[in-house]
């Protein structure tokens, strides 16, 4: 088999051929009648031999099988919504002989009359055809497609061509972005826009990327979260709003992490976090059903079902049980002495022991040690520890917790939600309580924010909010094993 560089080299001999013979290799536009997929919803039943009388159609697309009989040549051309064949007969064609100098993954154009072939193939017989561009790289193989992964990251162009499981995963997060607007917008949600580039960063527990705008001579973050800004709107006077955008976090890269990645997060005044979790319930189980066609899907061979109600498990109660322990580990004391017993060793790049590092640092790997990765769900774990929720609302009746959600499965943070805290001086304590930590090193510490704590003090009604990831969504749609999988061109070390 030839090398790339030999078959590119071909490639441009033909490229020349077919400008010698007048053709033009790069149009500007086309203009098809139908697609792939139109063109078999109109004739899905022609019998063996029979034609389409009447009008021509034209179609366009991407030569993926070329077959040279001679006086007659079959080409399978793929678009958007499929494939199609299409026929060129010398007899017909004045033209005929550049078809020779085709290859695949060249575009071209081809008008002519429907029929099926022997074997009952549709196909349009071509009266005439046009070269839309000159492919000059050839194609993966077309028995393999593109199987190497950081291939398929890098050249994802190649692999939506020729991996339809990879494109349907791509439509299918399409297909829930448009979903999420129309349920919300027919709730009467308002969808708005906020800064990406922020004087402060804040809204999560998160390091930020930095960068210098050289007019106002001033550093700005690329925002690590959508929630402080949709604040500021309730405050404003809208009563319920949402964004679906992109965030920003200087953090590792894993299956369920990518350091830019896109959230949907809304605030709806009047509410609490108990009526975001229905709503939560409803968008999701719909979401899934109107996709899908059940509110059941399989994700990597482990079933789960949408279907309301989802199970609720209490934070706290859920990590004393899996921890093994008798006591409430809102006792700080003997939570940190079970913990220094278990965990004695220095944390990664010289950290501190576990049980020696800031409190919310403790709950966090505790967590994430002992409860969500046994989490299957769809489930809701309810009422966080105050300490890992600063811009929450304190409990109503359990002490030490926040009105706090967040669904979880397969053990995956799919979002998180909140009773909004409102009270300008309790975050103002919270705000400060992070500063602290800041100043002890906890590098993803929030920042107090002045000009939010400032919105704040013109009154904020009672607010549920919630953040949802698109991007874990759509693995779970897709049945995707990676975040990268459904992230069109994800972040990745450049190549050398």
């Amino acid at each position: 088999m030839d090398s790339p560089t030999d078959q590119r080299d071909q490639r441009l001999r033909n490229l020349q051929a077919l400008v010698e013979r007048g053709i033009e290799p790069y149009a500007y536009s086309f203009a098809r009648t139908h697609t792939a997929a139109e063109l078999r919803a109109l004739h899905p039943d022609l019998a063996p031999g029979d034609r389409v009388e009447g009008n021509e159609v034209t179609v366009a697309g991407r030569v993926m099988l070329l077959r040279m009989l001679g006086k007659l040549t079959f080409a399978t051309l793929q678009d958007q919504s499929g494939r199609v064949q299409v026929s060129f007969e010398r007899a017909k064609l004045e033209r005929y002989d550049a078809i020779k100098k085709l290859d695949l993954g060249d575009w071209l154009e081809v008008t002519g009359h429907v029929y099926a072939t022997k074997t009952g193939e549709l196909t349009v017989d071509a009266s005439a055809f046009r070269l839309l561009a000159k492919a000059l790289r050839p194609l993966p193989s077309k028995f393999h497609g593109l199987q190497d992964k950081e291939a398929r990251y890098r050249q994802r162009y190649l692999d939506t061509l020729m991996n339809p499981d990879s494109r349907r995963a791509f439509e299918l997060r399409a297909k829930a972005i448009s979903y999420i607007r129309r349920y919300l917008d027919g709730l009467g949600f308002i969808e708005v826009e906020t800064p990406v580039l922020q004087a402060q960063p804040g809204g999560a527990e998160a390091r930020p990327f930095v960068t210098h705008h050289n007019a106002l001579d001033h550093d700005f973050y690329l925002r690590i979260s959508l929630e402080l800004y949709l604040k500021r709107l309730i405050v404003g006077g809208f009563e319920a709003v949402y964004e679906i955008g992109r965030n920003f976090r200087n953090e590792g890269i894993s299956f369920k992490h990518n350091p830019e990645y896109t959230m949907l997060e809304l605030y709806w005044a009047g509410k609490d976090y108990l009526d975001i979790l229905a709503l939560v319930e409803d968008l999701y189980s719909n979401l899934v059903r109107d996709l899908t066609g059940s509110t059941r899907l399989v994700y990597q061979g482990k079933e789960l079902d949408f279907t309301p109600p989802w199970p609720r498990v209490d934070y706290t109660g859920e990590l004393a049980s899996r921890m093994g322990v008798d006591f409430d580990v809102l006792d700080e004391p003997r939570l940190r002495e079970w913990v220094r017993e278990r965990f004695p060793e220095p944390g990664p790049g010289g950290e501190p022991p576990l049980a020696e590092r800031p409190l919310n640092q403790v709950y966090a790997k505790l967590y994430d040690h002992f409860v969500e990765p046994h989490l299957v769900g769809p489930v809701f774990v309810m009422d966080h520890p105050e300490v890992i929720s600063p811009l929450a609302k304190r409990h109503r009746s359990r002490p030490g917790l926040v009105e706090r959600f967040e669904p979880v499965a397969v053990g995956m943070e799919l979002g998180n939600a909140f009773s909004e805290l409102n009270d300008p001086l309790d975050q103002r304590r919270r705000f400060e309580l992070q500063e602290q930590l800041r100043a002890a090193g906890d590098e993803e510490a929030q920042r107090l924010d002045e000009d939010f704590l400032t919105a704040l003090e013109y009154g904020m009604p009672p607010t549920g909010g919630l953040g949802l990831g698109i991007d874990r969504l759509a693995m779970l749609l897709a049945d995707a094993p990676s975040i990268r999988d459904v992230i069109l061109f994800p972040l990745l070390r450049p190549q050398t």
